[in-house]
């Protein structure tokens, strides 16, 4: 997947932008319906991204995809609210089945009218996904879980913040894939005040301003530091 050069506006434009298929297309295209329909009672998304879901929202979520690790088998999305970007990977499992022929997503929603809306979205698509209506603090939760193998939160809360909610959930080995805008170095210096981690930013596919920050050998500060500790080095 490249960068985006031009916003788009239907199902087969996100086709041929990421190259699946039309069975997969028609499911985005049906949960796109989904939400607008959900939107007049629940805020989904803001009012203003409306015009601008297959970019704004869909395809910046899909670029998570290419990084998750070959066979990765167990994902879970943290605040997934909308499903951005957990249902959206969860959705192209089957165009990634070569690469990754067993991954099992779980999303964690609070907010009970979201996590309605998640399940009749999966409902509708026929999408294999586990949706835990509960807070991502409780040990309930976290059992259920268990650790996984990625990690992924989209516009959810500051880096520092969301290592905490992720490391119940993590193991050696886990990558953390988290969305951020504009502000994402001072969130990363800021996160580094209490945690030790490996960091790679990657520039985001469809916000100028957006970086991927991807973790690994996430650890608290007070406990053994990583190696490979030091400046975030970013790719292009």
């Amino acid at each position: 997947m490249k960068a985006s050069s031009s916003p788009i506006g239907d199902a087969a434009g996100f086709a041929r932008e990421l190259g699946v298929s039309r069975e997969t297309a028609d499911k985005f295209e049906s949960y796109v319906a989904l939400l607008k329909q959900w939107q007049k009672a629940v805020q989904l998304v803001a009012p203003s991204t409306l015009g601008s879901i297959w970019t704004r929202h869909l395809l910046d979520s899909a670029q998570l995809a290419a990084l998750a690790p070959a066979d990765a088998r167990s994902w879970v999305d943290l605040g997934s609210g909308a499903g951005f970007p957990g249902l959206v990977i969860a959705i192209l499992a089957r165009d990634l089945a070569s690469r990754t022929p067993n991954l099992h997503m779980t999303l964690i929603e609070s907010d009970t009218r979201k996590a309605a809306f998640l399940r009749e979205v999966a409902r509708q698509t026929g999408c294999a996904v586990d949706i835990l209506g509960t807070r991502i603090e409780m040990s309930s939760t976290r059992d259920k879980v268990g650790t996984v193998e990625v990690v992924s939160a989209r516009a959810l809360a500051p880096l520092t913040e969301l290592l905490r909610l992720a490391l119940p959930f993590w193991q050696p080995g886990t990558l953390g894939l988290f969305l951020k805008g504009r502000d994402t170095e001072n969130e990363v210096e800021a996160a580094r005040l209490s945690w030790f981690f490996e960091l790679e930013l990657k520039p985001s596919l469809t916000d100028p301003d957006g970086r991927v920050v991807c973790v690994r050998n996430l650890s608290p500060r007070g406990s053994a530091p990583s190696p490979t500790e030091g400046k975030p080095r970013e790719r292009h």
